[in-house]
């Protein structure tokens, strides 16, 4: 379970608008809980921290992109520079962990760690119950797994996928904050003691079943919070 994640922002978008430097220190200010890197002349910069630490940044900077977007329409512009800014507004957003693939709210994508996916699909699996107009994918590459939110209908259903990602997004949070996962190497056992190691977890999830045990070739994972991991793997090692 990640304690912390690392995304490079491209500042790039807002130099026409803003000094970039004083904007980097107007993020720190607004970020305190977040490390910075330095500024790179492309306008990339590193940018470390907690999932809600980051989904802040992330709003304060869609909230700086569509201020840009509504200073455009006033001037008259529309046709020619919305368009623009919309698009800087989803690169701002897609470069964050956590994402906003369409302007309009139609489709939304949330990125999260894999382990808090699993434990989420396992133990909180109404966070992703929908009604026939929204459709839920998935799609894992590692430590990562992206899930996708779109209206499976109308524009109009817009509004219920942003409130199914926001669903997403905040059992996730809550979820991050807590879990705790511990790795088990099978790598020195024989296969009958790997056997063995998978009939006793079957057995200690009666008593632990808040615990999620994820079974692999070379390993098993267990995950769940620090006060249930330590107890299932003492008792699994006794």
């Amino acid at each position: 379970v990640f304690s912390s994640v690392t995304s490079v922002l491209n500042m790039s978008v807002f130099k026409d608008q803003f000094v970039l430097k004083d904007l980097v220190e107007e993020l720190k200010k607004k970020g305190t809980a977040l490390s910075f890197g330095p500024l790179q002349s492309n306008g990339h910069i590193s940018v470390q921290g907690s999932f809600p630490a980051m989904k802040s940044l992330r709003d304060f900077l869609l909230l700086k992109a569509k201020s840009l977007s509504e200073k455009d329409r006033r001037e008259g512009s529309e046709s020619h520079q919305r368009p623009r800014r919309r698009l800087q507004q989803r690169r701002v957003s897609t470069e964050k962990s956590d994402s906003v693939q369409d302007a309009d709210g139609a489709k939304q994508m949330v990125v999260l760690d894999t382990d808090t996916y699993h434990y989420m699909k396992s133990f909180s699996p109404q966070t992703f119950l929908v009604n026939g107009d929204v459709v839920i994918s998935d799609i894992t590459d590692g430590d990562v797994t992206t899930v996708y939110i779109e209206s499976a209908g109308s524009r109009s259903d817009a509004g219920q996928v942003v409130k199914v990602k926001k669903k997403i997004e905040g059992q996730s949070i809550k979820l991050h904050n807590v879990l705790r996962k511990e790795r088990i190497s099978f790598e020195k056992h024989t296969r009958d003691e790997k056997k063995r190691y998978e009939r006793v977890c079957r057995s200690l999830k009666s008593y632990h079943s808040s615990v999620l045990v994820i079974p692999y070739d070379t390993h098993m994972d267990v995950i769940g919070t620090s006060s249930e991991v330590f107890e299932f793997t003492k008792a699994l090692s006794s």
